[in-house]
């Protein structure tokens, strides 16, 4: 009889350490690797295709069972949209990370920003897994718009779909469950039904993985430039041309005049420059052709809103998306 782990859903099995699932007694619940990310914060990296979620997705859309389509709303990138153009299914759109903006910016200037998701949105509700607000509204929309027992739970990986399903289970089932969760990318590496109650049973399933900068630095550097607080904007009113910096990872030229307010975890440290600089001059560069009133985004750091349409250069990780689009704020 196959047995799952109770974390990420993998298979488990005891006869290669090296693949995943691996558990040195098959009469426990949890993989090694989940075991150790719960217990000990020790993740170990897993490689998996993006072809290997699409064929998940394949699956979903045989059916036509409730969606449940989580977004991120600090890393709001081109891929949630390639993602929603694969789900056909009924989707309740949930947005996640609702604690990290301003409470005195309106509910409706979230939602009426993504109305225009290829996905067939039935309804939609804002959450905060860190504030424990929105799950009342979430679990009784998910209760009025079940298909059948089984809803499935979709999104980019970190979007915190594993958090929102623990959160679920703790507050609404009569059922245990503790799925494994962690910032890093693909903590769920396959599909895990997750029994909620007699006429619910969630089905968990991987994050599509994106060209975030989650997935290309360490766990240490990874809890640093990850928002914890309500997000305080920096605005710089850009005269001169100048270079702005911030904690070795991101470089932006800017050229004047202009206004930019940058959005990124409060604890990074920016430094600006108006003479022409070196730092940072080996990463990635990218030239931007930005419209008014746009955000840059570099995936999985943060954002930063352009006034005035302009030339910006940005110089980033190898490897991390970035990208424009019409300002969130």
């Amino acid at each position: 009889m196959i047995k799952r782990c109770t974390g990420c859903g993998a298979v488990l099995q005891q006869d290669d350490k090296e693949h995943i699932g691996y558990t040195k007694d098959l009469s426990l619940d949890q993989c090694e690797r989940c075991f150790r990310i719960a217990h000990y914060g020790d993740y170990q990296v897993v490689t998996k295709d993006n072809a290997d979620y699409l064929n998940i997705l394949k699956t979903i859309q045989q059916t036509k069972d409730l969606v449940i389509f989580v977004v991120d709303l600090f890393n709001l990138n081109q891929e949630v949209y390639a993602l929603a153009k694969q789900i056909h299914n009924p989707c309740l759109l949930v947005l996640t990370k609702r604690d990290l903006f301003a409470s005195d910016i309106h509910d409706e200037k979230f939602t009426s920003y993504l109305a225009n998701l290829p996905l067939n949105i039935i309804d939609q509700v804002l959450i905060s897994s860190k504030n424990n607000t929105g799950y009342d509204e979430l679990y009784e929309k998910i209760q009025r718009h079940q298909r059948s027992n089984h809803v499935y739970v979709v999104g980019l990986t970190n979007a915190g779909k594993s958090t929102m399903i623990n959160q679920l289970f703790h507050h609404y089932s009569k059922r245990d469950c503790e799925i494994t969760t962690s910032n890093l990318p693909s903590t769920t590496i396959d599909m895990l039904p997750l029994p909620f109650s007699e006429t619910l049973t969630i089905i968990d399933t991987p994050g599509i993985l994106d060209h975030s900068i989650t997935g290309v630095i360490d766990a240490n550097l990874l809890k640093r430039i990850t928002p914890k607080k309500t997000i305080r904007p920096i605005t710089y009113q850009i005269k001169v041309k100048q270079s702005i910096i911030i904690d070795k990872l991101l470089r932006i030229d800017v050229t004047p005049v202009n206004s930019v307010t940058c959005y990124f975890a409060n604890n990074l440290p920016f430094n600006r420059y108006y003479k022409e600089i070196d730092q940072l001059s080996t990463l990635q560069k990218h030239i931007l052709e930005v419209p008014a009133n746009s955000d840059v985004l570099i995936a999985g750091l943060g954002f930063i809103k352009i006034v005035k349409a302009s030339r910006i250069v940005v110089y980033t990780l190898p490897n991390v998306e970035v990208s424009v689009r019409k300002a969130l704020i």
